[in-house]
């Protein structure tokens, strides 16, 4: 591995641009000091079908080229050991993430979640054109003026990158009065606070604040990260009497409908997220008693993706893993078993599809259809992902009373993983302790 490793940063320098695996952060680092550019890194996973929109829709074509060829590229799989250890450094949260670090390791930006092609160049060109770090952008922000307002800007989205809603809300209390007062100013900082007294509010389960957050989010209209907003405050309000729950988020109905109708189902989506924004939209529905409306939302996403999904299961990975959940949810066994057949047969040499099969079919109480699905994933998985396959796998053998064999699957999977995965593996030896 480690000649490998070599032979690709030599070959990149070589061809005028940086890659790195995502095992050899050091190596992509010091490559970014004697380059003097920036290093982004790309965390992802085998499972993360936002990784998959990215992959086929962003990280290609000529502006891809430019930011290989101007930054140090270090692609990051989070289920592999050494990735995991890098998310957990970087305190990434979501997937994709892409963490933007200057020539001396430290951080000037990140961007999280999918994004439109034009979202992410856009985002990512600031970011790498002020190539300054977020340390100066704080003091930025403490001087005020027009740059602190631009650098306000900056701090919050990174803290909102992060969900750490609590450090980024205590950051702009400590400002100067002046510089809040003249970010306030600003709708996208208002925005970017909003969201993250939204994140606040649900993490200290306050549902009157999550709709106040709410109202504070959305004003000026919805735009495509609006449906975690919704997202959030849905799973903080479920306790709310239902009567209060739709008076506060009827008035929001028709900028959804909107935000469905054009940027997510229309002819010319302008929205990267379907999924997010489907689901979120059939629980808001169901919160305000519009039942027909909830399982139209799901029809109507079915029936854009079907023709061309079941065309070429592989022409768009994104579109084809939405539709497996939306059967999913919807109910459609027969049409889901028929799509992930071929999409086991699509990406043989991915663990994913015989790993999600085989778990779909042990919640239906198929256990002994499951396994050979568990032994096909098994032959691929590695890492994180091998010791949650051998979970699923043990936990069939032992609904079939093949403790044994539970058993030895779980030591064959600590084995090679267990050490890097602590939590994980704790939990696999307590599965088989107990049976």
């Amino acid at each position: 591995m480690l000649h490998r490793l070599a032979a690709l940063v030599v070959l990149a320098l070589l061809s005028g641009f940086a890659y790195a695996d995502n095992q050899d952060f050091e190596t992509a680092l010091k490559a970014a000091a004697e380059r003097n550019q920036p290093l982004l890194l790309d965390f992802h996973a085998p499972w993360c079908y936002s990784c998959y929109y990215m992959k086929k829709n962003v990280l290609n074509g000529p502006e891809w080229s430019r930011v290989e060829r101007d930054t140090v590229v270090l692609e990051v799989d989070a289920d592999a050991p050494e990735g995991a250890a890098l998310k957990e450094r970087f305190q990434v949260k979501a997937l994709p993430s892409y963490v933007v670090l200057d020539s001396q390791g430290d951080e000037i930006g990140r961007i999280s979640a999918e994004r439109t092609r034009w979202q992410f160049y856009t985002e990512l060109s600031a970011i790498t054109s002020r190539n300054t770090s977020l340390m100066v952008l704080r003091g930025r922000a403490e001087r005020g003026g027009k740059d602190g307002v631009e650098a306000t800007r900056e701090v919050l989205s990174s803290y909102l990158a992060r969900r750490d809603q609590e450090a980024g809300l205590a950051w702009f209390a400590a400002l100067p009065e002046s510089g809040r007062q003249e970010a306030g100013k600003d709708a996208r900082v208002r925005r970017r606070l909003a969201r993250l007294e939204l994140l606040k509010a649900a993490a200290d389960k306050q549902p009157q604040a999550c709709l106040a957050a709410l109202g504070k989010a959305t004003e000026g209209g919805l735009d495509c990260d609006s449906p975690y907003d919704f997202d959030t405050a849905l799973q903080c309000t479920e306790g709310l009497p239902k009567a209060e729950l739709q008076a506060a988020l009827t008035p929001l109905r028709k900028p959804y409908d909107r935000l469905i109708a054009d940027r997510v189902l229309g002819s010319k989506p302008g929205c990267a997220d379907v999924r997010t924004a489907v689901f979120v939209a059939a629980d808001y529905y169901h919160a305000l008693g519009d039942y027909k409306a909830e399982g139209a939302v799901m029809v109507s996403a079915i029936r854009q993706l079907e023709s061309r999904v079941f065309s070429n299961p592989k022409a768009d990975r994104n579109a084809a893993d939405n539709l497996r959940v939306f059967y999913e949810a919807n109910g459609n066994d027969d049409k889901l078993d028929a799509l992930l057949a071929k999409l086991i047969a699509a990406y043989p040499e991915d663990y994913v599809y015989p790993n999600r099969y085989a778990r779909l079919l042990a919640k239906r109480g198929l256990h002994q259809k499951a396994l050979p699905y568990y032994e096909q994933a098994a032959t691929l998985a590695y890492g994180l992902n091998r010791l949650k396959n051998a979970e699923g796998q043990a936990k069939s053998l032992i609904a079939l009373h093949r403790e044994d064999e539970a058993r030895r699957v779980v030591a064959e999977a600590l084995k090679a993983n267990g050490p890097w995965f602590p939590e994980d593996a704790a939990r696999l030896k307590k599965l088989v302790t107990a049976s």
